[in-house]
């Protein structure tokens, strides 16, 4: 790999990073807990619209494509070539954080400032991404928008529905996107030529090893499933606990089985929604469903758990007289990061002499199906107290700041680099 000589790029301001923070933090639900501003919801829409104009301010020239990926391009000096790209996401979990996704999107807005007021112009074109619907959504999908970039939003992802009736094609058409166009969303390999992502821990290592960043030495995979057992509603007072064809008895024993899968220490596993119908304390349970998840860093770890919920929850089902059906919802290999572009994230933290680590990411990111078309790196900064997911998420506004300056000095790195 060979790379040129390049500018050291100054201190970002965590002044214009809060501001934009701030901003953004106002487009929530305001009758739901924490920062709760999920993909499909009114919130999210005129989030998008205040991000189109923060991208136009920054400079950056910006279109919306059929998967609802706002994409923002700051011209290189070439004219034409490969792409360098960096983004994450904006939407939210329920009663989630501020910093989660937001800070990738609000860092690289930071960095193309940086750049301008340096005078700096990078050679490649740099496209700035805010990605569509990161969490996991109502549908059992995640990372719809850099799938769809990726070229892996397939026709029968648009078909999954919620349980209701709702689809993701339709709701991706509530919100903008055009569902029938989407594979015009996809970008060719030869259009990128490296895809960087900063983002937050979400873990206590940093905080506690007292570093300021990690270079991502790869991602988990993640699959999915969406277990309903069919039971029998019945008179909780007049039916014998003998006589009961309870679905959420049967689901219990799934739910305790994929903790046991998850604890031999090669991966997690998490029940993260049940529902129970008909939901009425004297009436034995009809129906239940799970969705369910593995993560870990092989594929056949993640196999196997598969196999075997599948297999528990059956003979849990036969036990009890109730039926099961599995459905698997998605399934994401893990993903490595790519040797040549740590090396350069490597190279970029050490000229700004600050001291990193390499770390794993258990959390699934967009940069994971970017990595589909082109070197992938990630960075981490601290999660005060290792919490995510939440409204205590915090990470300093001057850690943010370093990791924002970190990212654009390894853009610039890569901008004079060859990656072969």
């Amino acid at each position: 790999m060979k790379t040129e000589s390049s500018p050291t790029v100054p201190a970002c301001s965590a002044a214009r990073i809060r501001a934009d923070l701030d901003a953004l933090a106002e487009f929530r639900a305001p009758d739901r807990p924490g920062w709760t501003r999920p993909a499909f919801s009114e919130w999210y829409v005129e989030s998008r619209a205040w991000m189109t104009e923060r991208m136009a301010d920054a400079g950056l020239q910006v279109r919306r494509d059929a998967a609802n990926n706002l994409i923002g391009t700051l011209a290189g000096t070439r004219g034409s070539g490969p792409a360098l790209a960096t983004g994450s996401h904006t939407d939210t979990v329920e009663g989630g954080g501020r910093f989660d996704g937001i800070i990738g999107v609000l860092a690289a807005l930071e960095v193309v400032r940086t750049l301008r007021d340096q005078g700096i112009r990078l050679r490649h074109d740099l496209r700035v991404v805010d990605f569509f619907n990161e969490e996991p959504n109502q549908f059992g999908l995640s990372c719809v928008g850099s799938r769809a970039i990726a070229g892996s939003l397939l026709p029968a992802h648009l078909e999954l529905d919620d349980g209701a009736g709702d689809t993701l094609a339709a709701g991706l058409t509530r919100v903008g996107g055009d569902p029938g166009r989407v594979a015009d969303a996809a970008w060719d390999a030869a259009e990128v030529a490296a895809f960087l992502e900063l983002h937050i821990e979400q873990g206590p290592v940093l905080e506690r090893e007292g570093l300021p960043i990690a270079v991502v030495s790869a991602i988990a995979g993640i699959d999915r499933y969406r277990l309903e057992f069919a039971g029998q509603p019945d008179h909780a007072g007049g039916t014998p606990m003998d006589f009961r064809h309870d679905a959420a008895c049967a689901a219990a024993e799934a739910v305790l089985a994929v903790e046991r899968l998850a604890s031999d220490g090669n991966g997690v596993g998490t029940t993260g929604r049940i529902e129970i119908e008909p939901g009425a304390a004297n009436v034995v349970p009809g129906t239940a469903r799970l969705w369910v998840e593995f993560r870990g860093g092989e594929r056949s770890w993640l196999d196997a758990c598969g196999r075997a919920l599948g297999q528990d929850a059956r003979a849990a089902a036969e036990r009890r007289g109730v039926k099961l059906s599995v459905q698997p919802l998605s399934a994401v290999d893990p993903v490595p990061a790519d040797p040549r572009v740590r090396e350069v994230l490597a190279n970029a933290l050490q000229r700004l002499d600050l001291p990193h680590r390499a770390m794993f990411s258990g959390a699934g990111h967009d940069a994971a199906h970017l990595a589909r078309l082109a070197p992938m790196g990630m960075l981490f900064i601290p999660s005060r107290g290792g919490r995510s997911h939440c409204p205590e998420e915090w990470t300093d506004l001057d850690q943010v700041a370093t990791g924002a300056r970190a990212l654009a000095q390894s853009l610039i790195e890569l901008d004079g680099a060859e990656l072969s």
